[in-house]
């Protein structure tokens, strides 16, 4: 692959580095941290890096430039006004050690993400500093955990998690020192209640969970799973990874949950992918908010002292819960993810119901239109439905363990052959539970037409040669990688020099 250091022009063209500040050996700087030559930088003129950076943008897949059904991670569109808004100077242009005075449009609106998040989820308190789901997974986990510290309950020191559950949720829980319990499983894909009722007892510290589950489906005796936490004594956390399913048709109050956490940037829209950017914020019920990493935006009303006094007649500011955790990261929070999610939210409001049952009907037609084209081509038997007589949500999985038996086709196959024909593979391998699994999440955003010419070449896929199929992806700028060995060989960084 290019890079600019292949970029070598005639010397003293391009950016000229400034001359060193000092020449000596700086005090207090280890001799191993030093460099032992300048650093090599490239050289190039404006039009090459403008044709390397182009290059570069042509190379890659995104949701501007095709259909992305990775099921899991509701890849939806993300509105340019949301970057209009973000990018305005009062917000673009602030820096975070800024005094409170200088922050009053950026508080008020962090105060009313905080307030919006809170109504959708049925939560008496949110905080906006975790930067990633998985970080909010594990923030609220150490809430939790600080929670029956405090109350002397460390026996507490399990926390139980279905095995349909994403991978960062017994990993969020290990990170904080808990034993993970698995329980697996009913034949159709919702939880057990017995296994659920056979292992919580007075060391479970919480259940972790997805509702909808991985499978798409609505566990719908969550009610009951909440009341025998409970009655145990441990705390129910909500992970919000498919939170899309469900906005303002029920809520994780609603269920029964004492924490959740949101993907703002899956849920509400937010460029992301390839480790962000990423916001991951936690709402707790009232008995956890003490333990919350702050700041947290607050308000009051103004005094006369107060000047300027904010727009809307209260002076808004930074506030430390009783009990924290600390500080999860650096900042209040990636305030670029939460700007654009604020303008999302306050644009659809209550259309936000809408856009939940437009996700579920996308994913039903869909899943609906694979059957049908599949039938047309003569490959319906290739692939198991992993939800055949249910509705599901706003995801569904399907089984090509029919395909890998009868023809030796593979879900990875499969999700290569989709590359050649333009598409993001959906998610495979996971969840664990569905053999050879393909998990496909359209989002609410995807036309009919685009639903259609997805299954129609689903289906063709299906008929390609086995042969083909195991070159796949032939069109693509990288071709098929041995995931194996970069897995056990991680090149972290580009092999240049120093």
């Amino acid at each position: 692959m290019s890079h600019l250091f292949e970029h070598n022009g005639a010397p003293n063209t391009g950016y000229s580095q400034p001359p060193p500040l000092q020449t000596d050996q700086p005090p207090n700087v280890p001799p191993g941290l030093l460099r032992s030559k300048p650093a090599r930088w490239p050289r190039l003129s404006e039009p090459e890096m403008v044709r390397h950076y182009t290059w570069l943008s042509k190379r890659n897949f995104g949701i501007d430039t095709g259909f992305y059904p990775l099921g899991s991670c509701t890849m939806k569109h993300n509105p340019r006004v949301n970057e209009v808004i973000a990018q305005l100077p009062g917000i673009a242009d602030i820096h975070p050690h800024q005094p409170e005075h200088h922050l009053q449009g950026l508080l008020a609106i962090y105060y009313e993400m905080q307030h919006m998040l809170e109504i959708c989820a049925g939560m008496d308190q949110v905080t906006l500093q975790p930067v990633a789901g998985a970080q909010g997974e594990f923030t609220a986990v150490r809430c939790i955990q600080e929670y029956f510290r405090q109350r002397g309950e460390t026996q507490r020191t399990k926390v139980i998690v279905p095995d349909s559950a994403h991978g960062t949720n017994p990993a969020s829980a290990a990170m904080a020192g808990f034993e993970i319990v698995e329980i697996p499983s009913l034949a159709d894909g919702r939880m057990d209640l017995e296994a659920l009722s056979a292992v919580a007892d007075e060391t479970t510290a919480a259940m972790m969970i997805t509702n909808p589950n991985t499978l798409g489906l609505f566990e719908a005796d969550i009610v009951e799973a909440s009341r025998i936490v409970h009655d145990a004594g441990g705390q129910m956390y909500y992970d919000g990874a498919n939170f899309n399913a469900i906005l303002g048709i029920t809520s994780p109050g609603l269920m029964g949950f004492d924490a959740v956490h949101f993907n703002l940037h899956k849920t509400f829209s937010q460029p992301h992918g390839g480790g962000g950017p990423g916001s991951g914020p936690i709402g707790v019920r009232s008995h956890l908010a003490p333990f919350l990493p702050g700041p947290l935006a607050d308000r009051r009303d103004s005094s006369a002292s107060e000047q300027p006094r904010s727009v809307d007649g209260h002076w808004y500011h930074w506030r430390e819960p009783e009990h924290s955790i600390g500080k999860v990261q650096q900042w209040h929070g990636n305030a670029g993810a939460v700007i654009r999610c604020w303008a999302y939210y306050r644009r659809y409001g209550a259309g936000l119901r809408t856009m939940s049952e437009h996700a579920v009907l996308n994913a039903n037609y869909l899943r609906h239109a694979i059957h049908r084209e599949a039938e047309i081509e003569g490959v319906s038997h290739l692939f198991v439905d992993g939800a055949e007589t249910k509705v599901a949500k706003h995801e569904f999985t399907l089984s090509m363990q029919p395909a890998k038996e009868q023809l030796g086709i593979s879900a990875m196959d499969v999700a290569k052959g989709l590359l050649d024909r333009g598409y993001m593979a959906p998610t495979v391998y996971f969840p664990l539970v569905v053999p050879e699994c393909m998990m496909i999440e359209p989002t609410e955003t995807e036309s009919k037409d685009t639903l259609d010419t997805f299954a129609n070449q689903f289906a063709k896929v299906l008929q390609s040669d086995a042969e083909t199929l195991h070159e796949a992806p032939i069109t693509t700028p990288v071709r098929r990688v041995d995931e194996v060995y970069a897995a056990r060989n991680l090149c972290l960084r580009h092999p240049y020099d120093d």
